[in-house]
């Protein structure tokens, strides 16, 4: 299978290593230790097309491959893993929804603004009782007949792009009898009465993507207001999710690199006894296992994005791929503070913010405990 990249993606990877050398890298420090979201990176992410990047031209977008996405997040990562979180999430969640769920005119009304950034996009899955157990979702909307509206009662948690983004697509039950079959996907706009915004989440890492609570009281939608058949929106969720690992495993790889090239700078420039500590075997050792777990990883998501790319049934694929990536990326990233000893642990260096930032890929978009029951799910299925 040949990995090698086309001229539409070399472009794509050399503006997006641009934009991360101007826009992100002297400013990321900063916005870590402010957690204030960076709406002027944001933005002019949205005017190269970075937030449009899975939106067809039709619509305004840039309507790129997802081996393209892939290479573009890794490279955003490799500057900040907030700014990466932020653009795969608007990509990779809602636009994908939508595009994937949506009427006509729901398309037409929302992709144009989200790919252009004009508009943020947050997705809307998670509460605090129910991560992976979608089953046990609580938010609900019932349909009220003498209103001819559904109104939306609950509240999600650990939303990307809680507080900032214009439009949510929330995942409400809509038939509790019917479980995974009864939830239904809505669209909801910020200043919708009933629609707030609960506590923001301060967190270990990532803390310049911006992470909400939300909060509906019997908000008013109309019908024209569900994205998708009704009781379609699990079966849309799996679907959506098996891409979104391909780019969290992007992510990671972004995180896992930028934290390997920080340590290998280092090991040229810090003398000890005499000489650069990249003289010194245990040194040495330690780049040569980052740079080979990360090289693996890349093959990995390259070729669940490939295989996506080509139609294939991928989720499997993607499940490894997010699966090996993220945990490659935690032990890179442990192994280039090492290398920078005690200089590591402070903020001094980028590498701590990329160790705190890695975590959440072995979290996010399903555990890596959830990945290997995705990944046994379809060996077994393959086998029997």
């Amino acid at each position: 299978m040949n990995f090698e990249l086309n001229e539409n993606q070399r472009m794509m990877r050399d503006m997006a290593r641009e934009f991360v050398t101007k826009h992100v890298k002297p400013f990321a420090r900063q916005w870590d230790h402010d957690e204030k979201f960076p709406f002027p990176a944001a933005k002019e992410a949205g005017k190269l097309g970075f937030l449009g990047m899975v939106t067809p031209e039709a619509y305004g977008g840039a309507g790129l491959d997802a081996l393209s996405i892939a290479v573009v997040i890794e490279e955003i990562a490799a500057g900040d893993g907030s700014l990466a979180l932020t653009v795969a999430s608007h990509n990779g969640l809602c636009s994908s929804h939508i595009l994937r769920a949506g009427s006509e005119a729901q398309k037409q009304k929302y992709l144009p603004k989200l790919a252009t950034g004009d508009w943020l996009g947050a997705w809307a899955l998670t509460e605090a009782g129910s991560g992976s157990d979608a089953a046990g979702m609580r938010t609900n909307a019932v349909w009220d007949d003498a209103k001819q509206k559904w109104i939306l009662n609950g509240s999600k948690m650990f939303i990307t792009q809680g507080t900032v983004g214009q439009v949510a697509v929330v995942l409400a039950v809509t038939d509790p009898a019917l479980k995974h079959n009864g939830i239904s996907a809505f669209l909801v706009e910020k200043g919708m009465p009933g629609y707030s915004n609960g506590r923001h989440i301060e967190k270990l890492g990532m803390r310049s993507s911006d992470t909400a609570e939300l909060v509906f009281e019997n908000v008013e939608l109309d019908d024209s207001q569900r994205c998708g058949d009704l009781g379609s929106g699990f079966q849309v969720t799996k679907r959506i999710l098996d891409g979104g690992r391909i780019t969290i495993g992007a992510l990671a790889l972004g995180l896992g690199r930028g934290a390997f090239e920080a340590a290998a700078r280092y090991a040229t420039e810090r003398k000890q006894f005499g000489k650069a500590i990249g003289e010194f075997q245990a040194i040495q050792w330690m780049l040569a296992d980052m740079a080979t777990e990360l090289d693996a990883a890349r093959l990995l998501v390259w070729r669940a994005a490939s295989m996506k790319d080509r139609g294939e049934r991928f989720a499997k694929e993607a499940a490894m791929a997010k699966l090996f990536a993220s945990e490659a990326a935690m032990r890179a990233c442990d192994k280039a503070i090492q290398i920078h000893g005690g200089y590591g642990y402070t903020t001094e260096f980028p590498v701590e913010r990329a160790f705190r930032d890695a975590k959440l890929c072995t979290i996010g978009e399903g555990t890596s405990e959830i990945q290997r029951l995705v990944i046994a799910r379809e060996i077994l299925k393959a086998a029997g």
